[in-house]
This record gives C-alpha cells, sequence and structure tokens, in this order.
C-alpha cells in the first residue's frame, strides 16, 4: 500500500502489462482450443448432420453468383480510335483533355446532346448506345431484371436458411461462436462466402470535353433495379403493345412477380416443393416457353419454380 501511494504510475504500468498478458494468455488458449475442437470427431459428426444442408446452401449461392452475371449487352458504338495533340507553339494547358474517355459504356459527344441526354436519359440511350425499341430488347432487359431481383432476393434467404442451420446446434462451443465469430464458425461448418449486394449494375455516360479542354461535364445513367425498371416501362409504352397482336403482354416488373408467386402459392410447378416446405426457399418467376423459342410475357406462360428447378430446365419447354 506504501509502495503504491509513494510509486502510483509503476504499479499502474505492471498491473496494466500483466493484464495485457492474461488477456494474451486467455486469447491464444481460446484459438488453440477452438483449432483442436473444430477438427475433432465430435464436430466432424455435427458438420457431417447438416452436410446435404450446406452443399444445397453453397449450390443456391452459386446459382444466385450466375444471376448476379447477367449483363445488358449495351454497348456505345464504335467510332474507332484517335490520337489528339496539341501542336500550337503556346502550348495550351488544355486541362480539361485528359477526363475524355474512350470506352464501350461511354459517348463522347457535344454539349447540346450531354443536356439533353440529361432531359431524356432513356431517349438517347436507345440513340447513341444502339439500342432498337423491339421485343427482343424488352425481353433482354425483363431477363436481367428477373435475374437481378432474385439474386436480392436469394441473397437474403441464403442468409436466413444459413443462420438457421448454425443455430440448430446445441453443442456449447458452435453456440458461443454463433454469437461472438458466426463467419469462422459458416466456414468451418464448409459454407461458402456469401457476398450481399455486390451486383455490378451498368453505367452508362455521355461526356463532353470541350475542344479548348477548358471546361468538362458528363451525365451518368445507372440501370440499377429502379432505373431498369423504369425503362423496361419506357421501352413496353414504345411498343403501343395495347394496340398491337400481342395485346396481352405484361412487362416484367416486381409487381408481376409477385402476382405469379401468390397465383402459384409460392409453389413449384415442377416438383412442387412450397415455401411452407421450405421457409427459406427461393421461388423464381420462369418463362414457360422461353422467350428464345418464342414465348412471350404472358401470365399464362409464367410459372412459380423452385431455384433448383429453374436452374437444371435451362432454355427446355416445361
Amino acid at each position: 500500500m506504501i509502495l503504491d501511494a509513494v510509486f502510483p504510475g509503476v504499479f499502474l504500468s505492471i498491473n496494466g502489462k500483466i493484464g495485457l498478458c492474461l488477456v494474451a494468455l486467455l486469447i491464444g488458449a481460446w484459438e488453440i482450443y477452438s483449432y483442436w475442437y473444430f477438427r475433432n470427431d465430435k464436430f466432424s459428426k455435427i458438420k457431417c448432420s447438416i452436410e446435404d444442408h450446406t452443399i444445397d446452401c453453397n449450390n443456391l449461392n452459386r446459382h444466385i453468383e450466375e444471376l448476379k452475371r447477367t449483363r445488358l449487352d449495351i454497348n456505345s458504338y464504335d467510332y474507332g480510335q484517335g490520337d489528339l495533340y496539341d501542336t500550337s507553339r503556346y502550348r495550351f494547358r488544355r486541362s480539361e483533355w485528359k477526363k475524355t474517355q474512350r470506352d464501350e459504356k461511354v459517348h463522347n459527344c457535344s454539349a447540346s446532346v450531354c443536356k439533353a441526354a440529361n432531359d431524356q436519359p432513356f431517349k438517347y440511350l436507345c440513340k447513341y448506345f444502339g439500342i432498337s425499341i423491339n421485343e427482343e430488347t424488352l425481353a433482354h432487359l425483363e431477363n436481367a431484371l428477373n435475374n437481378y431481383l432474385a439474386a436480392y432476393q436469394g441473397k437474403i434467404l441464403l442468409e436466413q436458411e444459413r443462420d438457421r442451420l448454425m443455430q440448430t446446434i446445441t453443442d456449447p462451443l458452435p453456440s458461443l461462436y454463433y454469437k461472438l465469430n458466426k463467419s469462422r464458425l459458416a466456414k468451418e461448418l464448409g459454407f461458402e462466402a456469401v457476398r450481399l449486394f455486390d451486383i455490378d449494375f451498368q453505367t452508362y455516360r455521355f461526356q463532353y470535353v470541350s475542344s479548348g479542354g477548358n471546361s468538362s461535364y458528363e451525365v451518368s445513367i445507372i440501370l440499377d433495379l429502379e432505373n431498369l425498371e423504369k425503362f423496361i416501362h419506357y421501352i413496353g409504352d414504345k411498343l403501343r403493345f395495347k394496340n398491337s397482336a400481342k395485346g396481352q403482354r405484361a412487362l416484367m416488373t416486381p409487381q408481376l412477380r409477385d402476382k405469379i408467386k401468390t397465383r402459384d402459392n409460392s409453389t413449384c410447378q415442377r416438383c412442387w416443393i412450397s415455401v411452407m416446405d421450405e421457409p427459406n426457399l427461393l421461388i423464381e418467376i420462369d418463362h414457360i416457353i422461353p422467350i428464345s423459342k418464342g414465348g412471350t410475357t404472358t401470365e399464362d406462360n409464367l410459372q412459380a419454380l423452385c431455384w433448383r428447378c429453374n436452374r437444371t430446365k435451362g432454355a427446355t419447354i416445361s
């Protein structure tokens, strides 16, 4: 007590170091025990007991990654390549010239076109990126939106199913790991990493750089879920389906997806499994006659399929 009063800083320093050493020892002991536990027979049996479910979750994860890789295949015209040099004797700075980019997703244009693209993005996207307003384009955009929506929902359901499976394990150490380090437990059980919501939505840009290189600006059009749905409505309105032979054609939107799921009671129309059987089941919307074989987006040509059946069906008719 006397020494503590005379040399308080010294004893606090010593006590602090001892405390840090004890914490380090505890962490080290915990890691050694965890390493041993996750490799002993007891945990192996737990891992084997849910192996089929783990494989199913990993297959769903890969399916979602495939959906996320859906591309729109929309590109600007290729105007060729040129090299611009300032050969004037005055060597102006022309600082904005360096902002000029040549890319299939970038259209270099005049100031007036850039301004008009800002006012009417879809109109100018079609005009300068070679997008034809026809059934094929609409079907392509609808397929992309359908896949992106399924990917978003699938990731949420996959996370919920993985958590549900880990919560079924009652052994003390895995239960503790679920609370403290869920990702470590998932990895030890064999679950592949789940990357949430990293869809690479494509961005199209109209870019203006003045001839003197002193000013520049651009208009960016990101075809994310919201803008893609609006673009589908834009193309659909232009095609005037109500006045055509395909007057009953619908547009693949989130609302239509929900309508088909409700109509089919969220039940796969091939294997008849439903969300009542699997609460975290991903139900997708499928064209019975694929678009590639002449099918259209009409309610009688749409059906609810579980992700497994939709993945195996591909472009076949069923």
